[in-house]
């Protein structure tokens, strides 16, 4: 991604094994490499993540000691075979989303490296933050500030100015909320190098991109790509009793209410995910939601809590019946159901009328939540 917004970065190759490890090196021919694991968690570093090679053979053991370690709950599966550098002084830089002042906040600092956080508890002074104007962007004279607030001597501002225009294209122009460089480098030379970036995106913006090259599907959950695929907006959690709701505010409080009503039952049963179907309950997404909560192993019970709006609970209940019967023999796990709202009393006597062994009605989100928590415990 810098690379493609002309910022100076070094090269590098990423491999998934050993001996990828040492082709990459030998490929790249410096006499120095850097192995960096290729996780989304910061430390990488002081986890023992990031290490020196001056050979291929090296290189390919050092790749061989991190590939499979545990950085932060992320397994490293890939490593990036980076240039050596000859860095002379390491410095920050970083834009974010100041969501409180409504703009973009720069944080830059000459005392680059891995405890920028330290530095800024105990240093904050030496931490320079600048307000960017997202209209306006960062052009050369709000670089040249932040130069000046960074305190940069005067012979490297315009090396710096070059490289802070840049990141702010990759900001704005991949919809970013975050871009973050650390460390900025100074070489030997007197070029400014980014040699590790961290970067998020705004998942709003996703139509106006292609970022399926960046999608890294071996750490993500197995049902939450599933969930992604068929449009859910599903995160999955360790407990055993399935949720699913119209909202995302309601299913935050059926996470809550479930996780209350499982405290004084044995094992304390508690929701195995996060579902919110929206506002559309047709039968499709009622069975796309019913397939990935009971393709979990972990869920017990599934806990379905709809209050009726847009969509009235008639169309939410033939959406429950008509789930059951797309999933057929799939369907095995007890299915506590709570409607409220538009269209209730028509809701209910449809589900009632179908009268399916795995459905259970409830008036009260309270006694629905304690129901699918003790059928997990039955379970």
């Amino acid at each position: 991604m810098f690379e493609s917004h002309d910022v100076p970065v070094l090269k590098g190759i990423v491999a998934t094994t050993p001996k990828e490890a040492k082709e990459a090196t030998e490929q790249l021919g410096t006499s120095v490499v850097v192995v960096k694991a290729q996780v989304k968690s910061g430390g990488r570093g002081k986890a023992g993540g990031v290490k020196l090679a001056r050979s291929a053979d090296e290189a390919g053991s050092h790749a061989e000691q991190i590939l499979g370690m545990d950085i932060n709950g992320h397994t490293v599966r890939r490593v990036m075979i980076a240039e050596g550098a000859d860095i002379a002084e390491e410095y920050y830089i970083s834009y974010l989303l100041d969501r409180a002042q409504r703009n973009v906040l720069c944080m830059c600092s000459k005392e680059g490296g891995m405890d920028i956080e330290q530095l800024a508890v105990e240093r904050p002074a030496a931490l320079a933050k600048v307000s960017v104007n997202p209209l306006v962007g960062v052009d050369a004279a709000k670089a040249k500030e932040i130069c000046e607030a960074a305190g940069f001597p005067e012979q490297d501002h315009d090396a710096l100015m070059n490289v802070f225009m840049k990141l702010w294209d990759v900001y704005k122009s991949e919809d970013a909320t975050l871009v973050e460089v650390n460390p900025l480098v100074k070489t030997g030379a007197g070029d400014i190098v980014a040699l590790d970036g961290k970067v998020s995106l705004d998942e709003n913006a996703n139509f106006r991109h292609d970022r399926s090259a960046l999608e890294d599907n071996d750490s993500t959950d197995p049902l939450e790509v599933k969930a992604q695929a068929m449009g859910l907006n599903y995160v999955k959690l360790d407990g055993n009793v399935g949720i699913i709701g119209n909202g995302a505010g309601l299913v935050m409080s059926t996470l809550d209410v479930v996780a209350r009503a499982g405290e004084d039952l044995p094992g304390k049963p508690h929701p195995a995910n996060f579902l919110d179907i929206g506002g559309g309950a047709s039968a499709q997404v009622m069975a796309n939601g019913l397939e990935v909560i009971v393709s979990d192993p972990q869920v017990n019970s599934v806990f379905v809590n709809v209050f009726g709006g847009i969509t009235a609970c008639d169309a939410v209940a033939n959406g429950i019946v008509q789930a059951l019967e797309m999933l057929g023999d799939k369907a095995t796990k007890p299915i506590v159901v709570r409607l409220d709202g538009n269209n209730v009393d028509e809701g209910r006597r449809i589900l009632n009328e179908a009268n399916h062994p795995l459905v259970s009605l409830e008036e009260t989100m309270d006694n629905a939540a304690r129901k699918a928590a003790e059928l997990a415990v039955a379970k």
